[in-house]
């Protein structure tokens, strides 16, 4: 495990967007997707360790920004993230986001890490876990509605993950499609561009919608879904917020990451208080039965939630060691006698005025 050297304490790494790009180049980006899959999935097995709550959020007319916080006893997590749909217009990103580790015993941070990329890299990475083990046996055809910032890591970890190696492409704006087609030629996917969600879906063993707009839209209808297909349904991810034509979920098993949260936020929150739902985590570890007949129709009705972003940070910190992919950043007051922090400040020194 990464950590400071005993003389460096006082200070916190801190890995930049550029240094989260380096990063990403210097391990690769499928060997990463996996990397942070195989800490989703063994966090998924620790889950009962885990502080557990729903993201705080706050939400408004524009979008919502929202701290994701959990621990495992020994270190603490979290992400700050927003959602905004319209920065897209603006030319600014729809999703930013920042994330924190800090020791249990000290209470001291231990990384601090840029979590734009970082999330984008986990959601794939979780997608992946999860149809691992809910899609038909021997899957090769995914289907994506949605084009997005999202778009291309998705379908990279379902490559790398589960032996994904044709894609159909659906967008209603077709210069999003035309962007990840470029994006990921010759990253050893067979990709189409078609024309409408209705006939992209046809022929393929994952359907994944990942759209932005902040509203009660309807991506999937009932009819477009046949029979032993996986929904890996990720745009709805706050109130108000669904992309599937509520009959898909009466068709269909639903597996979430934590029910208090899907509830509010997943496409859940169309269907009754008591809508029977199936826990990952359960999946993962035996407790609960995934996929169980070629016609089932399984759905991840994935938000995002605290312990993968946590699982996404360990990553990075147990990598960061010997990279030089950070900065130390000066953050924690860390006076020689703990009881004088007034007298730390008496005793910097001034700078002059107007140098800085």
């Amino acid at each position: 495990m990464f950590a400071p050297a005993p003389s460096e304490r006082a200070y916190v790494p801190f890995v930049s967007v550029d240094n989260m790009m380096q990063l990403i180049h210097r391990i690769g980006i499928e060997p990463m997707l996996a990397g942070i899959a195989g800490y989703i999935e063994e966090d998924f097995r620790r889950w009962e360790l885990f502080d557990k709550t729903p993201r705080v959020a706050a939400h408004s007319n524009e979008g919502v920004i929202e701290l994701m916080p959990t621990s495992d006893g020994s270190t603490y997590g979290f992400k700050y993230v927003n959602g905004h749909p319209k920065n897209t217009k603006e030319g600014l990103q729809t999703v930013t986001a920042f994330g924190l580790l800090a020791d249990v015993n000290t209470g001291y941070p231990v990384l601090l890490t840029e979590m734009t990329v970082l999330t984008a890299l986990r959601t794939a990475a979780t997608s992946a876990v999860v149809a691992k083990y809910l899609a038909p046996k021997g899957a090769r055809t995914m289907a994506m509605i949605g084009n997005g910032a999202q778009s291309e890591f998705q379908a990279m970890a379902m490559k790398e993950i589960c032996g994904i190696d044709n894609i159909r492409l659906y967008d209603i704006d077709p210069k999003a499609t035309k962007k990840l087609m470029r994006n990921l030629e010759g990253r050893g996917v067979t990709m189409v561009a078609i024309s409408s969600a209705e006939e992209a879906v046809q022929g393929a063993d994952i359907i994944t919608t990942c759209t932005a707009d902040k509203q009660n839209a309807t991506v999937l209808n009932d009819n477009m879904v046949g029979y032993g297909v996986h929904i890996n349904a990720i745009g709805g991810d706050c109130p108000g917020k669904t992309e599937l034509a509520g009959a898909i979920l009466t068709r269909a098993d639903v597996f979430v990451e934590y029910p208090p949260q899907t509830r509010i936020e997943g496409e859940i929150q169309q269907m009754p208080d008591d809508f029977p739902v199936i826990e990952m985590w359960k999946v993962i570890t035996g407790q609960s039965e995934g996929r169980t007949s070629d016609r089932q129709i399984t759905l991840f009705d994935g938000v995002g939630f605290a312990t993968e972003d946590f699982s996404a940070l360990r990553y990075i910190r147990d990598r960061l060691e010997g990279t030089g992919l950070y900065q130390d950043l000066d953050m924690l007051a860390d006076p020689d006698d703990p009881r004088d922090l007034f007298g730390m400040v008496l005793r910097a020194t001034p700078m002059k005025a107007g140098v800085e």
